[in-house]
C-alpha cells in the first residue's frame, strides 16, 4: 500500500479507535468507491478490541462477583491500552496488528 493511500485514510483510521461510534463512522464512511485499505485494516483492529471489551467485561464482572477480588476490575483497562496502541499505529501510518488479538479471525 502506498503512502498516499495511508495519508488519505489516516484520520478515519484514528477515529475508528475512538469509541464504538467512531468505529461505526469509520466503517460506513469507508464504503463504495471511497474504500481505503488502510482504514479497512484499522476498522478491523478496532472491531477486535470492541469484541474483547465485551467479553472481558462479562468475565471480569463474574470473577469479581464470585471471588470478591476488586483488583480484577483493572483488567478492564486492557482494551483501552490496545485502542491507544492502535491509534498510535494509525497516526504513524503503520499497518501492524495490535498485540495478542490483532491476528485473530483474519
Amino acid at each position: 500500500m502506498d503512502q498516499t493511500t495511508k495519508e488519505a485514510g489516516k484520520t478515519m483510521a484514528i477515529i475508528s479507535y475512538v469509541t464504538l461510534i467512531g468505529t461505526l463512522i469509520a466503517y460506513f464512511s469507508n464504503q463504495g468507491d471511497k474504500k481505503n485499505e488502510f482504514v479497512t485494516f484499522h476498522v478491523g483492529q478496532a472491531v477486535r478490541i470492541w469484541i474483547l471489551w465485551i467479553i472481558l467485561t462479562v468475565v471480569v464482572n463474574i470473577l469479581v462477583f464470585v471471588t470478591s477480588i476488586g483488583m480484577l476490575a483493572y483488567l478492564g483497562y486492557i482494551p483501552l491500552i490496545l485502542a491507544i496502541l492502535g491509534a498510535m499505529n494509525a497516526n504513524n501510518l503503520k499497518e501492524e496488528p495490535i498485540p495478542v488479538i490483532g491476528t485473530i479471525g483474519g
